[in-house]
This record gives C-alpha cells, structure tokens and sequence, in this order.
C-alpha cells in the first residue's frame, strides 16, 4: 500500500502536466551553478528563466529587428506599477496586447508595432515547462520554496500550491494561506502570475491574484 503525502501529489501533478506536453524540471537543478542552470541570479531573486523568454520573442516575431525584441524583453523584465496588482495588470496587457515597441525602418522612419510575448494562434509555438521545488528569496532574505511554478515562454504565469490529504491540520486553505504569505515575501513571483491553484489531490481550486478564498472556485474536470 502506497503512503500518500504531498511529496506523492507533487509527482501525480507533474505527471497531470507532462500528460499534454509541459516539460518538466526540478527547481535545483536549474539553479544557478549547476550544469543545466536556467536561472542566473545566485540569491534566487529572479523569477523568470530569461533564455526561454529571449527564444520565445525571436520564435514569435520573426518579423521583429533584434533591437526590438531587446526592448521587448526590457520591458516585460521591468512591468511598471507601484504596487503588486499594478505591475501584474501592466504584465497582463503585454501578454494580451503585445509589447509596443519602436524600431526604424530602412528608409529611416521610425514604426511602432506590438512584439507578441504568447502565440495564442498556434499554443504548441510557445514553451510549456513544470518546475517543482521553485525557490525565491524575498527582498528581506525569506527563502520560499513554491510547489509547482507552471512557466510559459520563461514567465511563471502559474503557481501550485500542494497539501497533503492524509494531514487533517493540511487542507487547500492552509494551501491557500501559504500562497498568501508567498505574496507578501516574495511579491515578484506574482507579477506575472495569471492563475493559482491549491489542492489537496482529492480537491483543486483555482483563483487568481488579490481574490479572496470565496473565490478560489472548485476545479471543474473536462467533460468527455
């Protein structure tokens, strides 16, 4: 008989992930210094996996000068807001809308056009990547350690927060409590944070960033 603890929904979730085609890492083993790093901040403050951004703006635009896929890349490292909810509405109209960027043209004139950060034409064009065990450290030295960061294009536009069933004291709310101090400790995890989800793997909820957990709504399987 199998023991169910988070450890053992943590691998059901990656395995529910790789199923429609995410890749999946462990968050030590990108980790700076290491021989498959993806992250290039020895103190575990940066978020987002830059290279798979870079890629995915060239992958996207093709159309797009480097100079303009530069400051794209810019841009979205540096979402303007004064508080949490402004950077991530600043994030989500970039990921809606493009960014704008300015680039001159051979006769010199100068053109503003929207560098797509998603290809919502073609989903299979942009990169699906799981990451478990996503450590962050916070602007006053909190280290945190997320479940599961769901990253498209090298933004972690999903974080997972897991529990263990067999716990009666681990329920999604506590899951959901442990999401709430994650944004206050280490805020730039949520700049680009488009869903979260708790779970216990017998029940899932989904929210979204500032929602109460009246919000958080039961995560509906798809019909057959």
């Amino acid at each position: 008989m199998t023991t169910l603890t988070e450890s053992t929904v943590e691998q059901a979730a990656l395995a529910w992930l790789a199923s429609p085609g995410f890749s999946v890492a462990h968050g030590p083993a990108i980790a700076f210094g290491q021989p498959g790093a993806e992250r290039g901040d020895p103190t575990y403050r940066d978020v987002v996996l830059e290279r798979r951004l870079r890629e995915a703006l060239v992958r996207i635009n093709p159309d797009l000068p480097q100079e303009a896929l530069a400051d794209a890349f810019r841009k979205i490292l540096r979402a303007e807001g004064a508080s949490l909810i402004e950077r991530n509405r600043a994030v989500h109209r970039m990921l809606v809308d493009g960014v704008t960027v300015e680039y001159r043209r051979a006769d010199g004139s100068i053109k503003a056009e929207p560098a797509r950060v998603i290809d919502f034409e073609d989903p299979q064009a942009n990169d699906w990547l799981a990451v478990n065990q996503f450590t962050v450290v916070g602007a006053q030295g909190q280290v945190r350690r997320a479940d599961i960061v769901v990253f498209v294009n090298g933004l972690p536009l999903g974080l997972i927060e897991l529990k263990n069933p067999a716990d009666e004291n681990a329920t999604i709310w506590s899951a959901f409590r442990q999401l709430e101090t994650y944004r206050e400790q280490i805020p730039a995890l949520f700049d680009y944070n488009c869903a979260l989800v708790v779970s216990d793997g017998t029940e899932a909820r989904i929210g979204v960033l500032g929602a109460g957990k009246e919000w958080f709504k039961p995560w509906r399987e798809v019909a057959a």
